[in-house]
């Protein structure tokens, strides 16, 4: 028999992530201990919702939350670059380590200080690591071109491509790479040639992009997934709901 492959999928969500993947990560590992095999984090780093890494933290006497998140250089880094080729400002990160304090205790504050790298989906996955929430997990990156060539073809996707001295992710549709700026408004980007290591799913087709690499046996999903996920289109997989836990969408500090 094939050895269990317990996979569950997040994009970067928080320096300090947020309670919902804390409890993907836990039900894993229950179940790894369960069942045996291995399990994989689906990073899904080429999403460009800024909104994913904001962070609430709870004040430590008051218990009143605090909502933190990233700078950035511009407007259209913010908006339209995947979470992997975000950059973390520097400023940013000295500001908010001054903040952190009345947050979180001196060893997280420690582990954030010393985070040293450019990109946000990297800070965030170095946070997680740190905080050992990734021991014995293996990490596969969306990014990763080498995945992103192995992947299987999709008709609905984004295309990561530069525009105005950034690289934008882009999406795809009626034979156009379209940025969607808001209401119902979205401009049209020159046309331009493109390969497999520059797409990245969209949401309603990435479980089957990410399966056709990762081949999993058992995934882990969140509460909205569900209402997505198509699950009767990959029936060699058992889906398991993550375990329940308050405040999901508060930071996980330990």
């Amino acid at each position: 028999m094939t050895e269990p492959v317990i996979c569950f999928g997040q994009q970067p969500c928080g320096f300090f992530p947020k309670r919902f993947l804390f409890s993907k990560i836990q039900t894993a590992k229950r179940l790894q201990s369960e069942i045996g095999g291995t399990v994989v984090y689906f990073f899904h780093d080429s999403d460009h919702d800024f909104r994913e890494t904001r962070t609430v933290l709870r004040h430590r006497k008051t218990d009143e939350p605090f909502e933190f998140n990233f700078s950035f250089e511009n407007q259209i880094q913010r908006r339209h670059s995947p979470l992997y080729l975000k950059r973390v400002v520097r400023h940013w990160h000295e500001k908010t380590t001054r903040q952190l304090p009345p947050y979180v205790d001196a060893e997280a504050v420690s582990l954030f200080a010393g985070i040293d790298t450019p990109s946000v989906a990297d800070f965030c996955l170095e946070m997680y690591e740190g905080m050992g929430l990734l021991e014995g997990v293996q990490v596969v990156r969306s990014s990763d071109p080498e995945f992103r060539r192995a992947a299987c073809a999709v008709s609905d996707f984004f295309v990561d491509v530069p525009y105005e001295g950034e690289i934008v992710r882009a999406r795809w549709k009626g034979e156009k790479l379209t940025l969607f700026k808001g209401g119902d408004v979205s401009i049209e980007l020159p046309r331009t040639e493109f390969g497999k290591e520059q797409i990245s799913p969209s949401r309603d087709s990435r479980f089957l992009w990410m399966q056709s690499v990762i081949g999993c046996t058992h995934y882990v999903c969140g509460l909205g997934e569900q209402a997505y996920m198509r699950m009767d289109e990959a029936p060699e997989v058992t889906f398991v709901v993550r375990d329940s836990i308050d405040r999901s969408d508060e930071a996980y500090v330990g």
